[in-house]
């Protein structure tokens, strides 16, 4: 597990700015916060190279791109071994439609973010790239009827006011 890193009030500033608008200019950033903006780049480079800033997105509109039906599915995998994890996900991964993979406990072993462009594609997707698969003993799929984005990540106790 990896380590937290120690973050002060500037810091925590810094992360809920940056995660509004990640485009902020540094100049624009420091007037905000109260800091020089050579402080200001300091510590966001600190930030990258602590690894606590991984990388900028660019967030697109599914819909807009002809992918207008999002489903979540539960894949159950068997067996569930370790060296069936490594190329499932890297198989998944490679989908166009996969928007993200996660590794669970309990019940399923996988659940994946998909964006297609309408029910006989996402139906293709399941059948093609996943239940065509020994190894996948179960998919389960949920439609996403819509879609919001939470609040800044902060450490505990940091709530965003």
């Amino acid at each position: 597990m990896a380590e937290s890193v120690v973050l002060d009030p500037v810091d925590l500033q810094l992360l809920r700015l940056l995660q509004n608008d990640a485009r902020i200019t540094y100049r624009d950033l420091a007037a905000q916060v109260g800091v020089a903006p050579s402080t200001c780049l300091d510590r966001v480079t600190r930030l990258r190279r602590s690894g606590v800033i991984l990388g900028h997105r660019l967030q697109l509109d599914p819909a807009k791109l002809g992918r207008g039906l999002q489903a979540l599915l539960s894949v159950q995998v068997r067996p569930h071994r370790r060296e069936l994890v490594g190329p499932f996900v890297e198989r998944v991964r490679a989908l166009p439609e996969a928007r993200s993979v996660f590794h669970l406990t309990g019940p399923d072993d996988y659940l994946v973010h998909v964006a297609v462009a309408d029910m006989a594609d996402l139906q293709r997707l399941v059948l093609d790239e996943f239940t065509a698969h020994r190894e996948v003993a179960r998919v389960e799929t949920r439609l996403i009827f819509q879609q919001w984005e939470c609040g800044p990540l902060l450490p505990p106790g940091h709530a965003d006011s």
